[in-house]
């Protein structure tokens, strides 16, 4: 389940930095200096927002997680992460496509805004790892519950788990270590 949190974070950090490095080059309307000031406030706030967000549902649906069944289909690491950036990926164009555009207005904020919300993923993923070493458990969602990539979308009615050492995913959704 933390895969999927994972999968969106370095989509988001990379073309992020890019964008606002981009940016730093575009005087825009309000300067350079307070443009990237300005982004790196958005950065915070939006790597907190992300990092935050539906923080209840998660702990929820981690605390009524059942053993996985036999009949429980459960992909590996790399499958996910290639579903979720391909259903993703115009998305994250777009996304960087209006973050070097917003740079003509207040240069750097908008690749900061998205740089923050693949840090705020990556913060969420690492507190989930936290939640599953804690538990010596890795929380799993079952592929036909998810819905558009979201791992605590409506269909999902409760996480699956496994011993830590199952899959190819660490705790937090690393790549594990052979």
């Amino acid at each position: 389940m933390a895969v999927i949190v994972r999968a969106g974070a370095a989509p988001l950090w990379w073309p992020g930095l890019v964008a606002a490095a981009i940016g730093s080059l575009v005087p825009g309307l309000t300067g350079r200096r307070i443009g990237l000031l300005a982004g790196a406030a958005l950065f915070l706030v939006t790597m907190a927002v992300v990092a935050l967000a539906r923080g209840g549902r998660y702990a929820s649906l981690a605390r009524g997680a059942t053993r996985a069944g036999r009949t429980d289909f459960l992909q590996d690491r790399a499958v996910t992460v290639r579903n979720w950036r391909r259903g993703h990926r115009w998305w994250l164009l777009g996304a960087f496509l209006l973050a070097v555009a917003s740079a003509f207005a207040v240069p750097g904020a908008g690749g900061l805004v998205l740089a923050g919300a693949g840090a705020g993923l990556w913060a969420k993923a690492v507190r989930i790892g936290q939640r599953e070493r804690r538990d010596d458990v890795l929380y799993w969602v079952r592929t036909d519950w998810v819905e558009h990539g979201r791992p605590v979308g409506k269909q999902v009615r409760a996480y699956r788990t496994t011993g830590p050492v199952a899959g190819d995913a660490a705790p937090g959704g690393a790549r594990r270590s052979r």
